[in-house]
């Protein structure tokens, strides 16, 4: 370019084009001037405000592409992803976020191999990197490199100490291992950096099942009691073992638990109660489960016959009714399955008269008075019940025993009947499920967060056929034998955009089921009365069907999971639960005995057989001491007094599906028993192998003790 112009107007031209973003034309007249003028300050620093610009114009550009990149890895679209990125690294090869987005998508398309040299590339341009370290560990992971795994979480962690995910991904990994107590306390050091991490309460929780603590932990006792206050965060059932193992190392438990086998005069029942109400995990796990535990068991058995029987004696304080109060809870979930001695009713009778009367004279009767008799009968069960009134110190106990039973009344005249129900076996098990609603329960355990079809398969890692089912967005759901509504509110918010049609043959556990579904607001399922065995008359088919624990109580169960079968789309998938047979030998022995021993499935019979289990020596019954089903009356009766049961092994399983036309797609089973299997049979398809799984369990015949649970595809 020649120079036409003097020096101030070039400068005002180039500064003019730099303002309107012509970076091209105005280096083009700053260079002109400066091979003129080579001293020229103006022109010179007119170039350096120019690179300024350029760079900051490149990297608004490169962050509006990585975010661009981000937006579509969070939809997806993982393919799309890859093409831009792949192009953007032949224009910034050097750029290290756009490397770690790389990576990630390889991994989620399970390239794991090429995931892992991109992250490694990440790691080499910059070794400070913490989602590099993070996201190489969960490749790792989804290798099975455990250990490898552990040690990138831990890399991430010693850069970046106040990473809450890496720690929840290294308890995850450490619970792989079966570190359990280890996975604990990572979860609980999360919770010293964001206290109500919802992500670590829940991991806690998963991590409780099945642990016996060997040493006191008062920290984790009270994150226990926030995860159980949470009600949707945890199954209590699923960690009640391990919270009373914590307790009995509580010095105001323990020494108790010394003096049951005395007589009920040989405490003094009121320095009891002051003791245990000193135990907030104690009493919250009162009000919300079943006490699965015999010693346990006795002594608040002995607390409520103290309490009775010194009713007009007892100093009333704060502490006895608070512990009162969980007391009627415990004993209305339990179901009333303490014993009952013939003066316990002659009192109970005595002082139910004394109530009633109070009451139809306008009077109250004291709140230790109506916590008593709560935990010897529901409130709802009193022929006075409609006068009473909830006060401060009974409310929780009136809402359970009171409101809520009329709110299910009301519900069942709401609940539609698809056809009467006519079968023999069906009509027996209706009649049991009436009487004893299966389970009664207070909390559960939910998802965060409900997730695609594809999202969820990948995680249980089943093996699908036809992946056209993995693109449903809004799946139509059947669950077939619904009970009282964990299932279905467990599945309803589990899948996202899903509409679920849950029926059961008890209109008790429908009842029960939709008002825990109003309770937390879940508005996606359809409750309907119906037999498995008239649901063709529904004349629909759904993208899934699941039916757990159900088809093995009826006539025929090949015939009812051909009806389920043909309620599935094709493409569609079903889970199935079933009991075991060499799981459950030990109950086969005890029904074949409560049948010799010409027992009924009432209360008293249950109970007599029961205490009899209590006080045996013999293996088989020491080994169901420690089911939690043995301590509810509902449970037990389903437990070991059902109407009718069949059991199946794997082989039969096998037959079945093959009958069917149904392709086995995996076992949706605890981490710990897919790790334990995997120990020796590593291939990759061997998790959907059933002769594998068969040889597997005749060497470990406990490890379906909970029924067999699995995933099967329609094909046709």
């Amino acid at each position: 370019m020649t120079l036409k112009f003097s020096v101030d107007n070039a400068l005002i031209k180039a500064r003019s084009h730099a303002k309107k973003g012509e970076i091209r034309e105005a280096q083009i007249l700053y260079h002109a001037i400066l091979s003129n003028f080579p001293n020229n300050k103006r022109a010179m620093q007119g170039l350096v405000d120019l690179n300024k610009v350029k760079k900051q114009s490149g990297q608004n550009f490169l962050n509006k592409e990585i975010k661009n990149l981000l937006d579509l890895f969070n939809k997806g679209q993982f393919l799309i992803v890859l093409n831009q990125a792949h192009t953007l690294l032949k224009q910034y090869p050097q750029e290290f976020v756009i490397w770690n987005i790389f990576g990630a998508v390889y991994a989620k398309l399970k390239e794991y191999d090429k995931a892992l040299i991109a992250l490694k590339k990440v790691t080499e341009l910059n070794p400070n990197y913490v989602d590099a370290h993070f996201n190489i560990g969960v490749v790792l992971n989804d290798q099975g490199k455990i250990q490898k795994a552990i040690d990138a979480y831990q890399k991430c962690i010693s850069l970046f100490p106040n990473y809450p995910d890496a720690y929840i991904n290294l308890g995850l990994a450490l619970r792989a291992q079966g570190k359990i107590e280890n996975s604990i306390e990572t979860f609980l050091t999360v919770l010293t950096l964001k206290p109500d991490y919802a992500e670590a309460i829940l991991n806690i929780g998963v991590s409780l099942k099945g642990i016996v603590f060997k040493k006191p932990n008062p920290n984790l006792q009270k994150v226990i009691t926030t995860l159980l206050d949470k009600k949707t965060y945890v199954r209590p059932k699923d960690i009640i073992n391990a919270s009373l193992s914590l307790l009995k190392f509580e010095s105001k438990l323990n020494k108790y638990l010394n003096l049951i086998e005395f007589s009920t005069s040989d405490f003094n029942h009121l320095a009891v109660i002051r003791d245990l109400s000193k135990l907030p995990l104690l009493l919250k796990l009162m009000s919300v489960c079943p006490i699965s535990d015999v010693d346990i068991e006795k002594l608040l058995e002995k607390l409520r016959t103290k309490l009775l029987m010194s009713i007009n004696a007892s100093v009333h304080s704060f502490e006895e009714l608070k512990f009162q109060s969980a007391l009627a809870l415990q004993c209305h979930t339990n179901e009333y399955i303490y014993n009952q001695s013939c003066d316990e009713k002659k009192v109970l009778g005595a002082l139910e008269g004394l109530v009633k009367q109070a009451l139809e004279n306008n009077k109250k009767p004291s709140p230790q008075i109506i916590l008593c008799l709560a935990s010897y009968k529901s409130l709802n069960d009193y022929e006075w019940s409609n006068l009473l009134k909830a006060t401060n110190e009974t409310k929780d106990v009136f809402k359970r025993q009171i409101e809520e039973p009329r709110q299910e009344t009301n519900l069942r005249k709401k609940i539609p009947l698809l056809k009467n129900i006519t079968d023999k076996i069906s009509t027996k098990v209706k009649g049991q499920y009436e009487v004893n609603p299966y389970p009664r329960w207070v909390n559960l355990k939910l998802r965060l967060k409900s997730a695609s079809i594809s999202q969820i398969t990948s995680e249980i890692r089943l093996n699908i056929f036809d992946n056209r089912i993995k693109y449903v967005e809004s799946p139509e759901i059947l669950v077939a034998g619904c009970g009282t509504g964990q299932h279905s509110i467990g599945t309803a918010t589990r899948f996202s955009g899903s509409k679920v049609l849950a029926v059961d043959l008890s209109l008790s556990s429908l009842a029960y089921a939709k008002r825990k579904t109003e309770e937390l607001n879940v508005q996606n399922i359809d409750y309907m009365q119906a037999d498995i065995l008239d649901l063709r008359k529904l004349d629909r088919q759904f993208d899934i069907v699941e039916s757990a624990g159900v088809i093995h109580h009826m006539d025929n169960p090949l015939i009812a999971w051909g009806i389920l079968k043909d309620c599935l789309k094709s493409g569609g998938l079903m889970k199935i639960a079933l009991y075991s047979e060499l799981a459950r030998k030990h109950i086969v022995e005890m029904r074949k005995e409560i049948s010799r021993a010409g027992l009924g499935s009432n209360d008293l019979d249950m109970k007599s057989f029961r205490n009899m289990l209590f006080k045996s020596d013999k293996k088989h019954h020491k080994s169901i001491l420690s089911s939690n089903d043995l301590y509810s009356m509902s449970t037990l009766k389903d437990l070991l007094f059902h109407v009718q049961e069949h059991r199946f092994t794997i082989i039969q399983i096998q037959k079945c599906l093959s009958d069917l036309g149904l392709k086995f797609c995996g076992f949706e089973a605890d981490t710990t028993i897919i790790s334990d299997f995997k120990l020796t049979n590593a291939e990759n398809d061997d998790i959907y192998n059933l002769n594998k799984w068969h040889a597997y369990e005749q060497k470990n015949p406990k490890t379906f003790g909970q029924m067999y649970q699995f995933w099967c595809q329609k094909l046709s």
